[in-house]
C-alpha cells in the first residue's frame, strides 16, 4: 500500500491517506482517500487506481453513500471536499459552471444576491452539486422546473481511464453532447467521475407561499389533487404527508411569484382546498426524506391516491409504523420506516408495493437502509432497458473499477 499512497500523493498534492472506519462506503472497508483539487488530478488518481487495481468511489460530503447497494469493493475513496466553488457564472444567461463539491447551499447562498437560483432542493441536508447530479435526487421544485437532469445544461467528467472528458455546454439552447449529460445524471458514479457542472438557473421568485389543508384519509385527497392540477392557479409544487399507517394526510402546495399575483394564486389553491391555511413558511417535512429505510415510489399522477392507500394498507397488515411523504404532482413518494424494520417485513412491503404500482406502469425501490438491512434484498426490483445499460457500464468501465456493483443489476 505504501507505493500506492506515495503514487496517490504525487496525483494529488492536495493529500492522500490510509482510509479509516469513518471512510467506510455502505458498510464496505476502504484502503486509501485522496483529495483532487482538479479535473487533471482526478484523471492522475484513476489511473494510479487503474494501475493497482482499485475500485473507486467518488464522495462529496458523503450525504447519500447509502443509496443503491454497497458497492463490491471500494479500494480509493476520492474526496472531492477539495473541488469546490463557482468557475463561471453569467447572471445575465442564468447560467453557472460549478466544481462538483460544491455545497448546493453554498451555491444558493451565491446565486441569491443575483436574484437567482438552481431549481434543485437539497433533499438531504449538505448536499453537494455532484452528488444531486449523480443520485438524480429531486424534491418539491420537480413540479414545475423539471428533475435534476433537466437542469443540467453540461458536465466534465473524468472516465476510468483517466481521459476528462465534456459534454453539452453553457448555452441553454445547445443539442450537441446533451444526451451524454443525461447519461450520467443519476448513474451512481458508475460511469465516470463527475468534476464540473453547468446548469441551467430560475428567477429568484419575490413571494413564496405555502398553502396547507389536512384530510382525513387518501379518499378525500384523490378529487382535491385532480382539482389542482387543472386548476389555472398552477402550484408551482404540490406535496402531501402522512403518518402510516392511519394518520391524517397533510397537503401543501406551493405558489411562487410577485407578491400580488402570487397572493391572488394561493387563495384560489386555498379555495380548491375547502380552506387551506396560507403561510410564508413551509411545514417542517416539506422537501425532506422519510427514513432512515426509504422507499421511492413512482407511479402514473392519477394513481397516486391509491398508491397511498395501499401503502398505509400495507404497512398496517405488517404492523409497521413510518411516514409517506412526496410530490403527488409528478407521482413520486417515499415511504420512510424506522431504521430497525426487519429485513423480511421490508421484502414483503416491496412485494406488495411492487404489485401495486405495477399495473400504474410505476416502480418501488428500496432508495436507502442500513447496509445489513440491504443485504440479500433485491432493492431496485424490475429495470426495462437493464441489457442495455450493462452495455453502457461495460462501453465506459470494462474493468469495473467505479462503484462496481452499486447501480441497478450489479452495474
Amino acid at each position: 500500500m505504501s507505493g500506492t499512497l506515495v503514487e496517490l500523493e504525487a496525483a494529488c498534492p492536495a493529500g492522500a491517506r490510509p482510509a479509516g472506519e469513518a471512510d467506510r462506503v455502505d458498510g464496505v472497508d476502504v484502503e486509501l482517500v485522496a483529495y483532487p483539487r482538479s479535473a487533471p488530478e482526478v484523471a492522475a488518481a484513476l489511473a494510479v487506481a487503474a494501475r493497482h487495481a482499485l475500485a473507486v468511489v467518488a464522495r462529496g460530503a458523503g450525504t447519500k453513500l447509502d443509496w443503491g447497494y454497497p458497492p463490491e469493493r471500494a479500494g480509493l475513496v476520492l474526496d472531492l471536499s477539495h473541488m469546490s466553488g463557482v468557475i463561471e457564472y453569467t447572471s445575465d444567461d442564468l447560467v453557472v459552471r460549478v466544481k462538483a463539491g460544491t455545497p448546493l447551499s453554498d451555491l444558493a447562498e451565491r446565486l441569491s444576491g443575483a436574484g437567482q437560483r438552481l431549481a434543485i432542493d437539497e433533499v438531504v441536508p449538505g448536499s453537494t452539486a455532484g452528488g444531486a447530479v449523480a443520485t438524480g435526487a429531486c424534491g418539491p421544485l420537480r413540479h414545475a422546473y423539471g428533475a435534476v437532469r433537466d437542469r443540467v445544461l453540461g458536465m466534465t467528467v473524468v472516465r476510468p481511464d483517466g481521459v476528462v472528458a465534456r459534454a453539452g455546454s453553457k448555452v441553454v439552447k445547445n443539442v450537441a453532447g446533451y444526451d451524454l449529460a443525461k447519461l450520467f445524471t443519476g448513474s451512481y458514479g458508475t460511469l465516470g467521475v463527475l468534476t464540473e457542472l453547468i446548469f441551467k438557473l430560475a428567477p429568484l421568485p419575490a413571494a413564496r407561499l405555502f398553502v396547507s389543508a389536512p384530510y382525513p384519509g387518501t379518499a378525500e385527497v384523490g378529487p382535491v389533487l385532480s382539482a389542482l392540477l387543472r386548476s389555472q392557479a398552477a402550484p408551482e409544487a404540490l406535496e402531501l404527508s402522512r403518518t402510516l399507517p392511519d394518520g391524517r394526510v397533510e397537503l401543501c402546495a406551493l405558489v411562487e411569484g410577485r407578491q400580488g399575483p402570487a397572493e391572488a394564486r394561493a387563495a384560489t389553491v386555498a379555495a380548491a382546498l375547502s380552506g387551506g391555511e396560507v403561510s410564508p413558511s413551509a411545514p417542517s417535512w416539506w422537501g425532506c426524506l422519510p427514513g432512515p429505510v426509504t422507499v421511492k415510489l413512482t407511479t402514473v399522477l392519477s394513481a397516486i391516491p391509491d398508491l397511498a392507500a395501499q401503502a398505509s394498507e400495507a404497512c398496517a397488515a405488517l404492523g409497521l409504523t413510518g411516514t409517506l411523504r412526496g410530490s403527488a404532482g409528478v407521482g413520486v413518494l417515499y415511504l420512510g420506516l424506522p431504521a430497525e424494520t426487519e429485513r423480511g417485513a421490508i421484502a414483503t412491503l416491496l412485494a406488495e408495493l411492487r404489485r401495486a404500482v405495477t399495473a400504474a406502469e410505476g416502480h418501488a425501490t428500496l432508495l436507502r437502509a442500513p447496509a445489513a438491512t440491504k443485504a440479500g434484498l433485491d432493492i431496485w426490483g424490475p429495470v426495462p432497458g437493464l441489457e442495455l445499460m450493462h452495455r453502457v457500464k461495460e462501453r465506459f468501465d470494462p474493468g469495473r473499477l467505479l462503484a462496481p456493483g452499486r447501480f441497478v443489476g450489479g452495474i
